[in-house]
């Protein structure tokens, strides 16, 4: 089946930040391709969207797989006849001081948050030639500022930083623009899964409480931000405050890191 609509496919959209962006691209008249590899929470995303008047196709896609990535490529290019926007959004978090993080731990973190999402823009990029579509690349302020408790996690997405500045420069020439989103703190599931992967509603939040955003409003300032085709987009009024310090006063932004720790510990 093709479509004349602008097709976006979100990766991780099984909860949080990628099912809200889901559920957003749907209201505004967009296919929506969406994937993760829980195709039961994706269903009845597919049902939502398609209830309140959308279009939605699911298909299972493990980041750290990469014939999974190349498999849901192909069934959305089937289903839709392209890929208008891929937003690269799966991701997970690692938490704990550094010293107790195990090779594993930061295996699977590099695994998901980087290899998972170069794989992703590997096998994605063809289509969105075609189309001289927008790639979006889901990173995090914790690229830019001190990460005590979740150093895994900020190094990972420092990695994401650089492949959204080295693909800015690889992309010139083929009409397909990158933008990386920084969100601040946002209310999603990422600090209620463990290290291993699996979900704990119980689980510490390592942030404060007073400074999260409802991801509902988070999203909208996201796809303003890629409409426009930003380059860089930083995401809540905290996050662009805490990267500024991050960058011009480095030991303001060590205190006020060592503060939160201390708060949450």
């Amino acid at each position: 089946m093709k479509t004349s609509k602008q097709v976006v496919w979100i990766t991780g959209a099984s909860s949080g930040i990628g099912r809200e962006m889901a559920l957003q691209y749907g209201a505004k008249n967009y296919a929506v391709a969406v994937s993760a590899r829980r195709m039961d929470l994706l269903d009845a995303l597919v049902k939502e969207i398609v209830k309140q008047g959308g279009e939605a196709f699911a298909v299972s896609c493990d980041v750290t797989d990469e014939s999974s990535i190349q498999r849901a490529v192909s069934q959305i290019v089937s289903q839709y006849g392209k890929i208008d926007i891929a937003v690269a959004n799966a991701g997970s978090g690692v938490i704990g001081f550094l010293e107790n993080l195990s090779r594993e731990e930061w295996t699977r973190q590099l695994d998901i948050n980087v290899i998972g999402l170069a794989m992703t823009v590997k096998h994605v990029l063809p289509e969105l030639k075609k189309t001289k579509g927008k790639l979006v690349l889901i990173g995090s302020i914790a690229a830019c500022i001190p990460n005590p408790y979740l150093s895994a996690y900020g190094a990972s997405k420092a990695a994401v930083h650089n492949i959204g500045e080295s693909l800015q420069v690889e992309l010139l020439g083929t009409g397909v623009t990158c933008t990386t989103i920084h969100p601040g703190f946002v209310d999603s599931n990422i600090t209620r899964v463990d290290n291993k992967g699996h979900f704990n509603p119980n689980a510490k939040v390592p942030r404060p409480a007073n400074l999260i955003w409802p991801t509902d409003k988070a999203v909208k300032d996201m796809i303003r931000a890629i409409d426009k085709r930003e380059k860089l987009a930083v995401i809540t009024g905290h996050g662009k405050v805490f990267v500024f310090l991050g960058r011009f006063f480095p030991g303001l932004a060590r205190v006020m890191m060592a503060k939160q720790i201390k708060e949450i510990s």
